[in-house]
Formats: C-alpha cells, structure tokens, sequence
C-alpha cells in the first residue's frame, strides 16, 4: 500500500476576509477524501500555517490533482509532495 505525503504551507500574510469560509469548505473537501478511503492522515501543523496530509492507495499524478481542489489551494505558500516507501521491517 503506497502513501504519498504532502506537506501545505499558506500564506498567513496575506489571508482573505473570508478566511473562516474557506476553512469550512477546506473541512468538507477533506472529510470528503476521508470518506472515500484516500486520505490517511491529516495533521494541523502547530504553528498554524498548513497542514500535512497522508495520502494512500492513490499515484502522485492523482495527489497533484487533488490538491489544486482544496479551496486552502488559493492560499498555498508552498507544497511540497514525497512519496513514501515502508519499511517491511516495521
């Protein structure tokens, strides 16, 4: 089972007045993901500037297709995307 991890970072700076709008679809889209089985994890990051989302049982092309969905999309400082690998050992 493959998992591709992404990491999002926004733009804090520059955030809309309807940024608590945007949060509510964001958690629609994502639940969204959940519910269909490709989404793994997601994780707020603590400094409140992105998130990290493990994705599962989908390729990268997929991934980077996915993301541009996210209404935090508009808002993206940087994305960064690493396939993993697991470790049979663990």
């Amino acid at each position: 089972m493959n998992r591709i991890l992404v990491i999002l970072t926004i733009d804090t700076d520059n955030l809309p007045a309807n940024f608590q709008e945007i949060i509510q679809q964001e958690r629609k889209v994502v639940a969204e993901w959940k519910a269909a089985g490709f989404l793994d994890q997601l994780f707020l990051r603590q400094t409140k500037n992105g998130a990290v989302l493990i994705f599962k049982d989908v390729d990268l092309d997929r991934v980077n297709q996915l993301m541009t969905e996210l209404p935090l999309y508009q808002l993206k400082k940087s994305i960064e995307v690493f396939p993993l690998i697991k470790d049979v050992e663990f």
